[in-house]
């Protein structure tokens, strides 16, 4: 069921990537950067929920199946969020925070200290939904983008607070009891859904190619650079990071929300910033290089090693350093390869990431 449950988000990200690919700019990456956190928190929590709920009991598939219905209407609102269906996007997620918060609190009990932790989310998400309610309800697309992205900012906030409200107690995360495998898995596979979305832009692109050689060696480099990035995750630390977060023990949760919500939130931007990047040198390799290509260019694969590199540092397994350099020699390349043609950044990148997947290969 949680497998199923995820399998909105293949639409979710196709829609994401696609408002970015329409708006390729400062305020579509603005736009983007919104409606992620939406997304990410609509999922994440309710990944930590299923880990404490019994996922194959009939309320429980109830429970899930609507949540779906509301993820479904997120996704299939997120490209006229900002114009004629933010007050859909909005009640949506919304709905999905406040039922699945309402749920989890009468499943514990208010007075339990999981229960307690609940109830002081559901409080921190009744908040930010409210913002979030407003945005949709304005007719000014850029004062939408700017209150929600004050709501954005209260969902994030909410954790690193800890959910603290006035008054009131906080349950500490070493008392939390996680399923850190569980977890790591449910990370594991959103990311492969979001390179799964990769492949989808990359065949939709070529499928619609001019037909010449250089379009089709676009589209070749972006495949490559695909598998680079899965390489470099999925083959050296994937496995690691779940025994690491298995043998915690009460500190399970703390890396739960670090090493995996944070940082793979990082790495699922990244891969699909890389996939609107390709979309696009597919579409026209021999044109010059923009400042919003060059950007999401080097943005995404900098985004994917920036979320593997905290996850690193939080799990404690050393080599997180490399992927920082790698950051550092992508911005190199890229700003030595704007002078060129699409196909040539989109090259640049791809090389700087072959090199960091031999580098991971040989020191794993």
């Amino acid at each position: 069921m949680e497998l199923f449950f995820d399998l909105v988000y293949v639409f979710a990200f196709t829609q994401l990537s696609e408002l970015l690919y329409e708006n390729l700019s400062l305020l579509g990456g603005a736009e983007m950067a919104v409606i992620f956190v939406a997304l990410w928190y609509a999922w994440t929590y309710t990944a930590w929920a299923t880990g404490w709920l019994d996922p194959e009991r009939i309320a429980v598939v109830a429970v899930l199946a609507v949540l779906m219905l509301a993820g479904l209407v997120m996704a299939a609102s997120i490209i006229d969020a900002f114009a004629q269906r933010g007050e859909a996007f909005a009640i949506a997620y919304v709905t999905i925070q406040l039922l699945r918060g309402a749920i989890m609190v009468g499943a514990f009990g208010a007075r339990h200290p999981m229960g307690r932790n609940h109830l002081q989310l559901f409080c921190w998400s009744a908040l930010s939904g409210a913002i979030w309610l407003i945005g949709g309800g304005l007719h000014d697309p850029h004062l939408r983008l700017l209150v929600w992205a004050g709501a954005a900012a209260i969902d994030l906030l909410a954790p690193a607070l800890s959910f603290r409200l006035p008054g009131t107690a906080v349950t500490p995360m070493s008392d939390w009891t996680v399923a850190g495998g569980h977890l790591a898995e449910r990370c594991r596979l959103l990311l492969m859904i979001a390179f799964g979305e990769s492949f989808l832009r990359i065949g939709e692109a070529w499928t619609h190619r001019d037909g010449s050689v250089a379009a089709d060696c676009a589209f070749v480099v972006g495949f490559v650079l695909v598998i680079l990035l899965w390489s470099i995750y999925f083959l050296h630390h994937a496995e690691p990071g779940a025994r690491s977060i298995e043998q915690a023990g009460r500190e399970a949760a703390r890396l739960a929300r670090s090493a995996f919500m944070y940082a793979h939130a990082a790495m699922i931007a990244g891969v699909l910033v890389v996939a609107v990047a390709i979309h696009r040198a597919i579409e026209a390799p021999l044109e010059g290089v923009s400042p919003g290509f060059a950007v999401v260019c080097v943005t995404g694969p900098a985004l994917f090693l920036l979320g593997l590199a905290l996850s690193k540092h939080w799990l404690g397994h050393g080599g997180h350093r490399w992927p920082m350099v790698g950051v550092v020699a992508l911005a190199a390349a890229g700003c030595a390869a704007a002078i060129g043609s699409r196909l040539v950044e989109l090259a640049a990148v791809t090389v700087v990431s072959a090199a960091l997947a031999t580098w991971a290969q040989l020191t794993d």
